[in-house]
């Protein structure tokens, strides 16, 4: 189901029209900013759609393999979100984190999952 979502949110980001805030280079998710660029979108803009699409995926990918490999592999949990946590808190929580931390290129140029991961861990630490 997450494959077919996240094709489906690829081909329209591919196919339509490029945005200020999305370019076709930010849709590769190379760097936490590519997908901050990509999750920070504005309901109302053009491109919100796919990129909504984009950015739910890649936060529900992330935190399905983190679940999956601490739960599994009995490894310490990096994220400990509450049960009642949404993907929309998800990315509240990211575009937040990410918009704090803008300045800093270091962070910015992490891999987008060590940075998503690094603002959910900030926003659910595990005690």
């Amino acid at each position: 189901m997450l494959a077919a979502t996240l094709a489906v949110a690829m081909a329209a980001l591919l196919g339509s029209q490029p945005a200020t805030a999305v370019q076709d280079e930010d849709i590769d998710f190379d760097t936490t900013e590519d997908l901050y660029q990509v999750c920070s979108v504005e309901p109302g803009a053009a491109e919100y759609v796919p990129a909504s699409f984009a950015c739910r995926g890649f936060i529900h990918g992330t935190i399905q393999y983190h679940d999956a490999v601490t739960d599994r592999k009995k490894l310490k949990r990096l994220i400990c979100y509450p049960k009642t946590a949404t993907i929309a808190d998800a990315r509240a929580a990211f575009v937040a984190w990410a918009k704090k931390h803008m300045d800093d290129e270091t962070l910015m140029n992490e891999m987008p999952v060590v940075g998503l991961v690094r603002a959910l861990a900030d926003k659910y630490p595990c005690k």
